[in-house]
């Protein structure tokens, strides 16, 4: 008695706490005990009734006719129902595993960027991910960034677009799509907004509950392609966005891989980086169809071939060849901090065989390759001769 004065009114407080536990720990074991111990006796008891039964009433009950069988035939019988019955039972137990595992933690979060340059073949690989139903996929969301920030090639100037592109991407891939609202012109008000760039390339915009009622007399600059929809609630996008096991983003506006690091090393992210190049000379033939007024001067000198070329436009193209060589050869180098998280495919070989690249850029991801995405590449890649798909 003389001990327990001493002690301090914590301490025993502390004590009776975990007594209860205890009780309640206790209890709670003894009810699951209880539980199972029935579970077997019913168990035992079915499996009792079958090994009594005559070979006579085992032959009635499976259908056919009895015969006197001797009663090493009749032990037999009993053997083998009662092996059926317990490898019933372990199939059962295997499917509530099952069960209990897809119920359970779905695994990791990844977060997959596309990165690419314009024309090489990223909006068809970008569907890749867009197709799966339980990433969220967003088409070049950066494209809002480059039109309202103005940034001068080269130097200084260069570096800090690929830094506030490199902050904005981090955002997004956390979910945090208020980040565009700054950079969406018209501003939007509410939350809401009709010039979402591409929003019909992004399945996850143009599903219920993002797609809200059509609102009439509001023109949808991007509008789904399936369906009409309201104008973008951003803050419906955000939360489709983190109910999502997945997210994907697809940009051509990342020119240095280096810049990424951060986002690699980022604790809240599981980054896997996919750049995607293609043939120069492939990739200046699409743009002088694609944006022909941009390109007039090397149409007239690839028909002409005498026609002078300015200075500024080869430099162009030379840069952009040179941060794609740059780019492939840091993640080829593999450092500690890209390891396991970069992987380089070429157009050239997605266009072979679309269905292998897919199934190796999922397995890079770490993500399952469903049938809706294979579905897609089929119907995509197959089309008749006098089809008119995009692809």
């Amino acid at each position: 008695m003389e001990i327990r004065r001493a002690l301090p009114q914590d301490f025993r407080e502390l004590l009776h706490c975990l007594k209860m536990r205890s009780k309640y720990a206790v209890l709670l074991v003894f009810v699951v005990g209880l539980v199972i111990i029935e579970k077997e006796n019913n168990f035992i008891s079915r499996v009792s009734d079958k090994l009594k039964q005559s070979p006579q009433a085992l032959a009635e009950a499976n259908g056919t006719e009895g015969s006197p069988a001797p009663a090493e035939n009749g032990s037999l019988a009993s053997l083998q129902e009662l092996d059926a019955a317990f490898s019933q039972l372990r199939s059962h137990l295997r499917n509530i595993t099952l069960q209990l595992e897809g119920d359970g933690d779905p695994g990791p979060r990844r977060h997959v960027l596309l990165m690419a340059t314009t024309r090489t073949g990223s909006s068809f690989v970008g569907e890749f991910f867009n197709q799966q139903g339980s990433i969220f996929y967003l088409f070049e969301p950066l494209w809002h960034i480059e039109r309202t920030v103005t940034f001068e090639p080269g130097g200084a100037n260069a570096v800090g677009s690929a830094l506030v592109y490199r902050d904005v991407l981090k955002q997004l891939l956390l979910c945090d799509l208020y980040i565009l609202e700054s950079f969406i012109l018209p501003a939007p008000e509410g939350h809401l907004t009709p010039f979402m760039f591409r929003r019909g390339s992004s399945r996850s915009l143009c599903e219920e509950p993002v797609c809200t009622p059509n609102a009439k007399k509001v023109f949808e600059k991007y509008h789904c392609k399936n369906r009409r929809c309201g104008p973008l609630n951003i803050t419906l996008a955000a939360e489709a966005c983190r109910r999502k096991q997945h997210v994907a983003l697809k940009t051509v506006r990342i020119r240095q891989l280096e810049f990424l690091q951060p986002l690699v090393e980022d604790p809240r992210l599981d980054v896997r980086i996919i750049q995607l190049v293609r043939d120069p000379r492939a990739v200046l033939a699409s743009r002088m169809v694609a944006f022909s007024g941009k390109y007039e001067t090397w149409k007239k000198w690839a028909s002409e071939g005498e026609a002078p070329l300015h200075e500024e436009e080869v430099q162009r193209l030379r840069g952009n060849c040179e941060s794609i060589r740059l780019s492939a050869e840091l993640g080829l180098r593999r450092p500690g901090w890209l390891r396991g998280r970069y992987m380089l495919v070429r157009y050239e070989d997605v266009a072979r065989a679309p269905l292998q690249k897919a199934e190796e850029m999922y397995r890079f991801a770490g993500l399952p390759l469903t049938h809706q995405v294979e579905e897609w590449i089929g119907k995509n890649t197959q089309a008749p001769r006098d089809g008119s798909g995009v692809y």
